[in-house]
């Protein structure tokens, strides 16, 4: 891809970006032809491109992308369809590519106010945040207008969530509304990436191994009576799967592989005495059922005390993981030499 020239227009306030930080939108396009013009129409004039990705969209998206004549606009075509995910990482790595130092996700179907772009990018311009992420339950007031289903959805995966990544912070789990300084691209495993609708989450895990700071922006619900092709069933079982592969990929990486933390320590001990713990009572008791002779409490003991200690250590492994949400944002060196 040929790079455009670095130019922006005049920002019209001080609460706008400099332009030396090249803020990119970054649209994944699939059946959104009735709204994304006016999603294109909508980003501020402070936006140094538009990179819209057609996932193989069967409508007349890409069409309608281009038909608005927007000279930030970038278009990159999938010719079969890769999911949200598989949009993404390619609007990210064209984004990259351009110049852009920044790079915002907005839906197609204009559910993701523009009125929030600059909220999600000042904690990032600021350098207080490698990564920032929408979280719609800062409002309860607002939380009423959200479909039911996906209420339910996002309160019942929020601790699956927390517990798989280790952003025990981040409270609305399937909030697609992201930015991300572009040179995490160079810290994380992209190949680990889930490119359709795991794509938030599984992007919480990697930039938590990657140890990002992620900021939450508070934002109201925005629904437009779109129909979301996102069944709710089948992305309950999908995610617990995945969930649960990401939680112990975490655990072994963070605490075994990557560094050893009393977290590990706690965790390693906690399961041992539960597990000798649980494995005695359960030898004891088959023997009693077997005998008829009831153990005696010195054998109760044995069993019950290795459990209840290492239910203790494995919550004082809890409130380490807890404590050990990244802080500290990643050093300048990740940024490539282009930028």
């Amino acid at each position: 891809m040929t790079a455009l020239a670095e130019t922006i227009s005049d920002l019209p306030n001080d609460l706008e970006p400099h332009p030396a930080e090249r803020v990119c939108v970054v649209i994944p396009m699939y059946r959104v032809e009735s709204y994304i013009a006016e999603v294109i129409a909508g980003v501020p004039d402070w936006v140094w491109r538009i990179v819209v990705v057609d996932d193989a969209s069967p409508d007349a998206s890409a069409e309608r992308a281009q038909s608005t004549a927007d000279p930030r606009v970038v278009l990159v075509r999938h010719e079969k369809n890769q999911g949200v995910g598989g949009a993404m990482l390619s609007g990210f790595a064209a984004a990259h590519e351009l110049g852009a130092r920044i790079a915002v996700k907005m839906d197609g179907d204009g559910q993701m106010s523009p009125n929030f772009l600059w909220d999600m990018v000042e904690p990032i311009v600021a350098r207080r945040a490698d990564y920032t992420k929408g979280n719609r339950f800062f409002h309860v007031g607002e939380i009423v207008r959200m479909p039911l289903v996906r209420r339910m959805g996002n309160l019942g995966l929020s601790f699956l969530t927390k517990l798989a990544s280790g952003y025990w912070n981040v409270f609305d789990p399937t909030n697609g509304y992201v930015a991300l300084d572009l040179n995490l691209l160079h810290a994380l495993d992209l190949k680990r990436i889930h490119r359709r609708y795991f794509f938030e989450t599984s992007m919480l895990i990697e930039l938590n191994l990657a140890r990002a700071v992620i900021a939450e922006v508070p934002m109201p619900a925005r629904y437009r009576g779109e129909i979301s092709s996102l069944s709710v069933g089948r992305s309950l079982y999908e995610f617990s799967y995945y969930l649960m592969l990401g939680f112990w990929r975490r655990l072994w990486l963070t605490y075994f592989v990557l560094d050893f933390s009393p977290g590990s320590l706690f965790l390693v001990i906690g399961v041992l005495m539960v597990l000798f713990g649980t494995l005695w009572g359960l030898f004891f008791w088959n023997k009693s059922i077997q005998t008829g002779v009831p153990a005696s409490t010195g054998t109760v003991m044995i069993a019950v005390l290795p459990v209840i200690l290492g239910f203790q250590m494995l919550l004082q492994a809890l409130a380490f993981d807890i404590q050990n949400v990244p802080k500290t944002v990643l050093p300048r060196r990740w940024r490539s030499e282009k930028t």
